[in-house]
């Protein structure tokens, strides 16, 4: 299986088993503070990770692949949108629609990922992708669907839309600087996220709860929002941006299955058939082929590489010869045929 799939699988497995523990949490205090505390966490656990990891380097291990200057923008637009706004328009949604509207509803945000990768930032896409991800948004439909024969769509629905498309947005943007530090990037994210959120909940006047609480919402939140965004961040390195969003709608089955467990519930006939159906478009993923002849245009970036048949440069520094290695490096024009995704090194035209 590619390394890309597995990042974005364990992605959707670690945000969807995180959902059921946010329910227990979010009876203990509002839901904006729930959010803002979640994004916290994540991103106080990942910017310790990244400093006890750039201490125990001395710099070496993550001084190539740092965001620069350049990325700050997209970074910039990512929070704003994916942290800060989407989950502001969600709590706003939910205040006005029914959960069984608004679990259908949040499966939209794969729908969007996929349309402006595709139609917006023109990132390939062929029938079987299409008919993978047609299938996998299926089942996740079916699957709140089956939550609740009652289905119910006031105008607040609107605004959980508008959230749907704010993480659609933070998505493709994350992709143009997936070849960072994916660490640095999601604790960037979930600091300031975090913080903003937590700002606002105060504002509103809810009141902290208390310190277990606190910590118990930052375990999840690094856990399902922390962990799981560096992931994906990798996922998007590897596969580009409607792959990984595919892959990554399998989170809500998890989140299904987990909760099952948790209750000790037997799964319906609905369960099954959304099962059965995205395991069908995660296999129309997995055996996907793509290969033509295709030229790499030059190319600045760091990253973590091998020196395989696009990595063929030279070293203006001592290198020990070890690989995996991290250090900024050039691509020459090359021009060849193999099959490939949509990665960080293949997102040329067609």
């Amino acid at each position: 299986m590619h390394k890309g799939v597995v990042y974005a699988l364990l992605a959707a497995a670690l945000f969807g088993a995180s959902t059921p523990f946010s329910k227990m949490l979010v009876g203990q205090m509002a839901p904006v503070m729930l959010a803002g505390l979640l994004y916290l966490g994540s991103g106080v656990g990942l910017l310790t990770w990244y400093a006890l990891r750039f201490i125990s380097s001395r710099g070496k291990q993550t001084s190539g692949d740092r965001l620069t200057a350049r990325d700050l923008p997209w970074l910039g637009g990512a929070i704003l949108t994916g942290g800060i706004a989407g989950p502001v328009l969600l709590m706003i949604g939910l205040t006005l629609t029914p959960a069984s509207s608004a679990s259908l509803l949040l499966n939209i945000e794969g729908v969007l990922t996929a349309l402006l990768a595709w139609f917006v930032f023109k990132e390939n896409f062929d029938r079987r992708i299409f008919a993978g991800m047609v299938l996998i948004v299926i089942a996740g439909v079916l699957l709140s669907w089956g939550q609740s024969s009652k289905l119910e769509i006031p105008w607040g629905s609107l605004t959980i839309v508008a959230a749907c498309l704010c993480w659609a947005i933070d998505n493709n943007l994350t992709r143009k600087i997936s070849a960072s530090d994916a660490v640095q990037i999601a604790g960037i994210k979930g600091l300031v996220a975090g913080s903003v959120n937590l700002l606002i909940a105060v504002e509103m006047g809810y009141l902290v709860p208390d310190v277990h609480v606190i910590f118990n919402a930052g375990v999840v939140g690094f856990c399902g929002y922390g962990l799981s965004l560096v992931m994906f961040v990798l996922s998007l390195r590897h596969l580009g941006t409607a792959r990984t969003g595919a892959y990554f709608s399998a989170a809500p089955f998890v989140g299904a299955g987990v909760s099952l467990l948790l209750l000790g519930e037997t799964p319906s006939t609905v369960f099954w058939i959304a099962a059965a159906l995205m395991g069908a478009g995660i296999w129309l993923h997995l055996t996907e082929t793509h290969g033509h002849k295709h030229t790499h245009v030059p190319l600045s970036h760091a990253h973590a590489h091998r020196h395989d048949a696009h990595h063929q440069h030279e070293h203006d520094f001592p290198w020990d010869g070890k690989e995996p290695h991290v250090h900024p490096h050039e691509h020459d024009p090359l021009t060849h045929s193999h099959d490939h995704f949509p990665d960080i090194h293949h997102r040329h035209k067609h």
